[in-house]
């Protein structure tokens, strides 16, 4: 389960099999750590379209939105997240136990959300991002620059710092109407 708007991976959990219940432990245990969500949005696997998933979001009044049957990028957050772990270089081809694929998925989330830096949010982690420093990064990363350009002049061919990735205003995957009028304005 990711944040949309820093990439963060919230919780990922991996089982023998997949279920609504096995779900809904998962949900309770990450809105118990990050807080209930305004929005859940989910493939329609059989578990996350389960009605003992429902019933959790409803209970909750979390709003829930899935992806249009047979359409992957109705979820490109998560795309991108997959494609990130699978094309990485120590995806392993197969895993020989259900504690290997455990331990890889562990490892992969500290690498994404503390040292990856994401290009759709200014090179930055899913960490600073999600935890609010990303500001202070970019400061410290101009204050780099300015230093490097100051004992080093003949390095650089710009005074300024060279563009910056900027952070996302807002982070959609199905936009309401009303929210999109009033962006709009």
């Amino acid at each position: 389960m990711i944040d949309i708007y820093s990439r963060y991976i919230v919780g990922a959990y991996v089982h023998a099999h997949e279920s609504g219940e096995l779900a809904v432990e998962m949900m309770k245990e990450i809105f118990g750590i990050h807080g209930i969500p305004n929005v859940v949005h989910a493939d329609r696997g059989t578990s996350m379209t389960s009605k003992t998933v429902a019933a959790l979001l409803s209970d909750l009044e979390v709003t829930r939105s899935h992806s249009r049957p047979r359409v992957s990028n109705d979820n490109p957050y998560s795309e991108s997240l997959f494609k990130s772990l699978k094309y990485g270089p120590t995806f392993p081809e197969r895993f020989a136990s259900l504690g290997d694929a455990r331990s890889f998925i562990s490892g992969f989330v500290d690498w994404y959300n503390h040292h990856h830096q994401h290009s759709g949010i200014g090179l930055h982690t899913p960490a600073n991002v999600h935890y609010g420093l990303a500001t202070g990064v970019a400061k410290q990363r101009s204050e780099t620059l300015a230093a490097a350009r100051e004992k080093h002049p003949n390095r650089f061919t710009k005074t300024s710092d060279p563009k910056i990735l900027s952070l996302p205003g807002h982070a959609w995957i199905n936009q309401p109407k009303e929210n999109t009028e009033k962006l709009a304005a």
